[in-house]
């Protein structure tokens, strides 16, 4: 990822709202969550719910799908783990140990939740 895109992902997930909702997304896993459940869950009105994904999604940390009536959202792992790799990258000053709890949590959330390229 370059430091570009990476400003945007973090420009998106600096809001306490988005970030309710991006993480509520990365808990739900690749199914996705339809965006009348994300507005109950949250307690976000229609149109701030509304602007919040449209950010994510333009940072690439959200995608949509339509089914039927419904929009389902869910989290771009694929986006993520590029950011967290982007974050972590020069990490560690020739100490891995430094960095190895983020690595296993990183390990983790890709076992949980494939990452597409």
């Amino acid at each position: 990822m370059d430091p570009a895109a990476a400003v945007v992902a973090l420009s998106a997930l600096a809001h306490e709202g988005r970030l309710e909702v991006f993480r509520r997304l990365v808990r739900a896993g690749p199914q996705g969550l339809p965006a009348g459940e994300i507005a109950r869950a949250t307690g976000a009105l229609p149109n701030t719910l509304s602007g919040n994904l449209a950010i994510l999604a333009g940072a690439g940390l959200v995608a949509s799908r339509r089914d039927g009536r419904s929009i389902i959202y869910s989290a771009a792992y694929g986006r993520m783990a590029g950011l967290l790799a982007f974050l972590m990258d020069d990490c560690c000053a020739g100490e891995p140990e430094i960095c190895a709890p983020l690595a296993a949590i990183a390990e983790r959330g890709t076992r949980c939740c494939p990452v597409e390229p």
